[in-house]
């Protein structure tokens, strides 16, 4: 491995990424079990809805052609309500008191809501007649049986089981999470709630990591820090190995204590390293085994920005799902420098005007050692190689930042 080597461009790191990752296997869950899994499959209804044409008011189910220009008396024979349908077909010059939500009966077509009538004993009057199918919700106005009411790849929520429920669904066949092994390396790492001594720093990448593959769809297992040390690394490797993807977090650049760097290269599994981005650069792909491993750099902000690039991507290909970058565009609040040969992610913040115009705001500071401000920040500015200079007003593509991310 030679640190001479062209860099990468993104866009080619992430082709080589998502096409090398495995895709998952699937498996039915009772829709109870389901909430932010991934659909492996179309999902057809079983039934229409509503099951049947339906009040959506509270009044009378009429035949119109019983009814005159003026007012009209007619019988009331009947009751429908939710649950409790009249079954019975409508009969001339008679209503049926009918309830929001209940069976139309056969023979009316038309609804007159409560307020447009007089009741006297077992005859209600029609006041105002009522135009064709007024209050009525069809059968299959909502959906009809056989529609595809949730599409492979998405991501259930609360919303989406309840339709699915609604449909005829009591299970979901979903894929399977993939178990994905983080490493963070380096002696110089303490873990969260350890006060650091002279020389160290707290970990917080294997945290972040945690955090965003669960919100991805995956489940995380967190080894904890490996010190730089060959041996403890390579028997961390040996027992993530059966993860369905390894993520490591330093040792990605090319010191002599860059373990990860060292091990990829002294076999014959690295795919690249070292690619043409702002953070992240030190980027290593490949596999060891049939295992495919994600080495970042360590620094926090490079960890934060390529997991949002790289790791999202990688997760959504094992689950089957669109893996097309979620970028969008949005005006600059201030002016940007020309840019240089790495594609650059710059941290900024997202508001909008008055006519919904997405504007972004570059933090001045984009040292990729300071991690406040990629917490601070609603999305990333995505400036291509070699950009030419911006200025305030013009459209620039932002990747936005998840508010639970």
């Amino acid at each position: 491995m030679t640190s001479r080597k062209p860099l990468l461009p993104v866009a080619d790191a992430l082709a080589q990424i998502i096409q090398a990752m495995p895709e998952m296997g699937v498996e039915p869950l009772p829709l109870t079990d389901a909430i932010d899994r991934v659909l492996a499959e179309n999902i057809h209804a079983l039934v229409s809805h509503p099951p049947h044409d339906v009040s959506a008011m509270d009044g009378y189910a009429v035949a119109l052609s019983d009814l005159a220009d003026g007012q009209t008396t007619l019988k009331v024979i009947g009751e429908s309500a939710a649950g409790h349908p009249y079954d019975a077909p409508i009969e001339p010059q008679s209503a049926v008191r009918i309830f929001t939500g209940a069976y139309l009966p056969q023979g009316a077509d038309a609804i007159v809501i409560q307020e447009d009538t007089s009741i006297d004993g077992d005859h209600v009057t029609i006041l105002e007649r009522p135009q064709p199918r007024r209050y009525i919700r069809k059968q299959g106005q909502d959906f009809a049986k056989g529609d595809v009411i949730a599409e492979k790849g998405t991501c259930l929520d609360a919303r989406r089981l309840a339709l699915i429920a609604s449909s005829g669904h009591g299970t979901v066949t979903v894929k399977a999470k993939p178990k994905i092994a983080i490493i963070s390396t380096g002696d110089e790492l303490v873990a969260p709630g350890i006060t650091p001594q002279h020389g160290q720093i707290v970990a917080s990448n294997g945290m972040f990591l945690c955090h965003l593959l669960n919100i991805l769809g995956a489940d995380a297992v967190d080894y904890g820090h490996i010190p730089d040390d060959q041996k403890a690394l390579e028997d961390a490797f040996s027992h993530a190995q059966t993860a369905d993807m390894i993520i490591t977090t330093g040792g990605a650049s090319v010191g002599k204590h860059d373990g990860v760097a060292h091990h990829m290269a002294s076999g014959d599994g690295l795919a690249f390293w070292r690619i043409a981005m702002r953070p992240g650069k030190p980027l290593i792909f490949g596999h060891l085994g049939q295992t495919p491993i994600l080495g970042l750099p360590g620094n926090p902000v490079s960890t934060g920005v390529c997991g949002l690039v790289f790791v999202t991507a990688a997760i959504k290909a094992m689950l089957g799902q669109d893996t097309t970058p979620q970028t969008r565009p949005a005006k600059l609040a201030t002016d940007l420098p020309e840019n240089d040969q790495r594609q650059d992610y710059l941290r900024a913040s997202l508001s909008y005007d008055d006519q919904g115009q997405a504007w972004v705001n570059a933090f001045d500071k984009q040292d990729s050692g300071m991690f406040q401000s990629f917490a601070n920040a609603d999305a990333l500015i995505i400036r291509p190689p070699h950009a030419k200079p911006a200025k305030s007003g013009d459209i620039v593509t932002i990747l936005p930042i998840p508010s639970l991310i």
